[in-house]
């Protein structure tokens, strides 16, 4: 039987995302204590540190030293984290053509759409 007081677990990457977003309200770089207090304390500090240190290595965060701490900046929004997220899947397999294609036959048309009006966007609609 599970204990009543307990908390479900947290999904993959909900913590993250959470981090993420006190992160991006705060005026300016933040310690991990200011995190662990703007998400109500419920967190232990070492769970916060594990936290922006995998998001560090995600390339999601950045860091500077301030004292014998760190003080931590968002470095992307959702939209750019997800966007790292689809490179690195497609970076990791060797038929790239097959990925792609495969995603856009699986795409709806309002997304097909938006998606050949952002290439017309950053190719420059008419220039060949």
């Amino acid at each position: 039987m599970t204990d009543p007081r307990q908390r479900p677990r947290r999904g993959q990457g909900e913590l993250e995302a959470l981090v993420l977003s006190a992160l991006r309200e705060a005026d300016g770089p933040v310690t991990a204590g200011w995190v662990q207090e703007r998400l109500g304390g419920d967190l232990a500090y070492t769970t916060v540190i594990t936290i922006l240190t995998r998001l560090l290595d995600k390339g999601a965060v950045t860091r500077e030293r301030v004292g014998r701490s760190f003080a931590w900046t968002p470095s992307s929004d959702h939209a750019g984290l997800a966007a790292r997220k689809m490179r690195k899947v497609l970076d990791a397999e060797s038929d790239r053509e097959a990925v792609l294609a495969s995603f856009l036959t699986g795409l709806g048309p309002d997304d097909e759409r938006l998606l050949r009006d952002l290439l017309d966007q950053v190719h420059g609609e008419g220039e060949d």
